[in-house]
């Protein structure tokens, strides 16, 4: 099946879903139809979310799954959270080495530390 369009292909304008039709039953419902934060995105961006939800978020899972650097899955995730209008926040933990966060979160998927104790190291607290 075709994914919903949600842009214009003529002026790149937002496009409203006007109609939806059940082929089991053969009702149509007519409306105004929001298509959601996720219908902007690729089929890869949106292939990477599903892999990230089958993998329970861990990044280490991914790596293997997708054969990609912890780097590069970032970097897909931000462009992922910028194409959803949103900004990732670097500067909320501003005090933390990219290092000793990717160790803390190491940590948490493996289960060493509590989701509190990574809190706690993730903002600066020792």
């Amino acid at each position: 099946m075709t994914r919903v369009l949600s842009k214009c292909p003529v002026c790149d304008g937002e496009l409203t879903v006007t109609r939806m039709h059940c082929d089991i039953c053969d009702i149509t419902i007519d409306g105004r139809f929001s298509t959601g934060i996720f219908a902007g995105l690729t089929h890869e961006q949106l292939d990477f979310i599903e892999t990230f939800v089958r993998c329970e978020g861990k990044m280490n899972r991914m790596e293997e799954e997708l054969a990609l650097s912890y780097p590069t899955l970032r970097n897909r995730l931000h462009e992922i959270i910028r194409a959803m209008g949103y900004e990732p926040g670097r500067e909320e933990i501003p005090d933390v080495s990219d290092e000793k966060r990717r160790s803390v979160l190491e940590g948490l998927d493996a289960g060493t530390i509590s989701a509190e104790e990574a809190m706690r190291l993730l903002h600066g607290e020792e």
